[in-house]
């Protein structure tokens, strides 16, 4: 058999019941119908995914509504119990776009009447480059029986024959009892593929007495194997996460397999799943249904539980279809992740137009929810990243997409620049507050690291960072960026790194910590931080952040971590932003070499014309 070209996409569209769910947002039944007449701009993203106003969703959650007490008593995470906090999972669909016939599609959850969760629809987007979107018309909306509570997340596959199907998650009664449909396009000579159409030989997949029917969604992108295609759906046992497996030779018929793929007990309710290949060597990307010897295969799944994601690297048995994490890799919400700040439901697909394996991810806000309703929109999708195996076979490296460089203006360099302590130099990029910013540090000697207590090895790195942070004099470092900072730096958003010396290896802290970033109240400003798994033979550290408006994302030691935070700065907007190199170390840094590009706005969803 050719082995088939799959193409992932996951759109999530939901309608709550009286009763809610397992994870449910908060509901604002008085502001779920207030049509926004006038979009403020402050804190709006210039180069970001957003549609003209109102509410979009992450991309592949479930709407929640956070157990605020259960959150204070883990040290890595604390809550706001005012406003919908970050983490909150709120609706952009999860948002890996499906690519036919030249055009990437991008399927999102939308409330077409507000700023805030309710009314959803799936709105539809497409692009050339997955940087500049047009908007159709919404592609699915709740209408039948096995959906009429809600249409949730699901995900596409492209079949051999060329036609794209969709599976995702009927909502079918006011419990949630949850089943996975399919949906296709109604015409595929239309490259914009503006209908949909929902079989009434729906459902394809019911929950069988050994399933929790109110924890069974999120049907993952199908692979074939073994003579059968196979989809994954989350769901939970007790606390347990599971990963279901299910069969069918001809994609409608579909039964399940005896065993899950994968599961893990205290991991609680396992969303979003994703499971792909990356090949061993090299930056190209894999279509799902590629095996052999020089593949490895990454599970990755959405923790209801602490609305973290994470993800291991492992084996597929294809013949007994079981998944083995690496020895030695963390299999729960410690574990590796692919972003340490606000990013939660992500998904990547296949792009065979470039062979490669592209992540979307969506961000919340951070900000209170009248807030929203007064500015008129809520929630961004994050810029796309290239994602693959890095050389050492331990953990995934990624990027952002190339397409994102044209964009690219006026541009500002610096080179050999040292910075001694306490020292902050101004980058004067033309628009700080909307700018791509890419620059290599180094340092003469590893010897004035500061010693890594002992205490933090059973802290999350974000709490080591709420001790360490970027005013906090040290050794070797903090160094790095001040980002959406003020002229006085009443206001900044630092991203930054410092370096540890262990018993047995340094240690390398990148923080990107909100704490300092506003001086507005009622927002939630998180220290954001991860540990970097990098070689500091060579004495040096590179860092890209993407800043825009309200959002920076940063991606350091060469997509070895990244690190994505929500921030709303009060006086360092619009041209009154600046952005700083620092050093509050006692060792002397160089900035080796600095790129810092003002970022035009691209085309944002104008309408498709006819």
């Amino acid at each position: 058999m050719v082995l088939p070209n799959i193409l992932a996409v996951l759109a999530l569209v939901c309608v709550l019941s009286k009763n809610g769910v397992e994870a449910s947002h908060k509901i604002y039944p008085r502001f779920q119908t207030l049509n926004v007449e006038n979009v403020k701009q402050l804190h709006r993203t210039g180069y970001h995914f957003q549609p003209p106003k109102h509410w979009i969703n992450d991309p592949n959650g479930k709407p929640i509504q956070q157990e605020h007490d259960r959150f204070h008593g883990l040290q890595f995470f604390q809550i706001n119990p005012d406003f919908d906090c970050f983490m909150c999972v709120n609706w952009f669909v999860r948002a890996a776009p499906m690519y036919y016939k030249g055009l990437y599609h991008l399927f999102y959850q939308y409330n077409p009447k507000g700023a805030v969760w309710g009314n959803i629809v799936w709105a539809h987007s497409v692009s050339k480059d997955l940087i500049n979107w047009e908007s159709l018309e919404p592609a699915i909306y709740p209408s039948k029986w096995f959906d009429n509570y809600g249409c949730w997340s699901g995900s596409a596959t492209v079949l051999p024959n060329g036609g794209p199907v969709i599976f995702y998650t009927g909502i079918v009664d006011e419990h949630n009892s949850q089943i996975q449909n399919y949906a296709v396009p109604a015409n595929l000579s239309d490259p914009y593929l503006r209908k949909w159409v929902k079989p009434d030989d729906n459902p394809i997949v019911n929950p069988d007495a050994s399933v929790n029917g109110s924890a069974f969604r999120d049907p993952t992108t199908a692979w074939w194997a073994e003579g059968h295609w196979k989809i994954l759906v989350g769901s939970r046992r007790k606390h347990r996460g599971v990963a279901y497996l299910y069969k069918s030779r001809d994609f409608k018929k579909w039964v399940k397999a005896k065993h899950p793929l994968h599961s893990v007990q205290g991991t609680g309710m396992w969303e979003c799943p994703d499971f792909f290949p990356v090949s061993l060597s090299g930056e190209k990307g894999l279509d799902p249904s590629v095996m052999g010897q020089n593949v490895k295969h990454v599970l990755k799944v959405s923790l209801d539980m602490t609305r973290y994601e994470y993800y291991t690297l492992g084996t597929y048995d294809k013949k007994k279809d079981r998944y083995f994490p690496d020895e030695g890799l963390v299999d729960g919400w410690a574990g590796l992740r692919l972003d340490y700040g606000n990013f939660y439901a992500s998904k990547t697909f296949y792009d065979p137009s470039t062979n490669r394996r592209i992540l979307w991810g969506w961000a919340n806000e951070s900000d209170a929810v009248q807030q929203d309703k007064d500015k008129g929109w809520a929630g961004i999708q994050l810029i796309p990243r290239k994602v693959w195996l890095d050389p050492s076979g331990k953990q995934l490296l990624q990027w952002p997409v190339a397409e994102l460089e044209k964009l690219r203006g006026h541009t500002i360099q610096l080179s050999h620049q040292k910075l001694n302590q306490g020292d902050h130099v101004e980058v004067k990029v033309t628009t700080a507050a909307q700018a791509d910013v890419d620059v290599t540090f180094s340092f003469p000697s590893l010897d004035k690291a500061e010693p890594f207590d002992p205490k933090w090895a059973k802290l999350d790195a974000l709490d080591v960072c709420a001790q360490k942070g970027s005013k906090a004099p040290g050794g070797l470092g903090p160094f790095g960026l001040l980002t959406l900072a003020s002229e006085k730096l009443e206001e900044f958003t630092p991203v930054f790194f410092r370096v540890f010396k262990a018993a047995d290896k340094h240690k390398v802290l990148l923080c990107s910590d909100a704490r300092s970033s506003s001086l507005g109240e009622g927002l939630y400003k998180p220290s954001f931080a991860g540990f970097v798994d990098v070689d500091l033979t060579d004495k040096k550290l590179s860092l890209r952040s993407l800043i825009d408006h309200s959002v920076v994302e940063s991606f350091g030691a060469g997509g070895r971590i990244a690190i994505t935070s929500r921030v709303y700065p009060t006086t360092a907007v619009f041209e009154k932003a600046r952005l700083f190199v620092f050093n509050n170390g006692s060792e002397t840094i160089t900035v080796e070499s600095l790129n810092a590009w003002s970022m035009n706005k691209p085309v944002m969803n104008v309408p498709v014309k006819s």
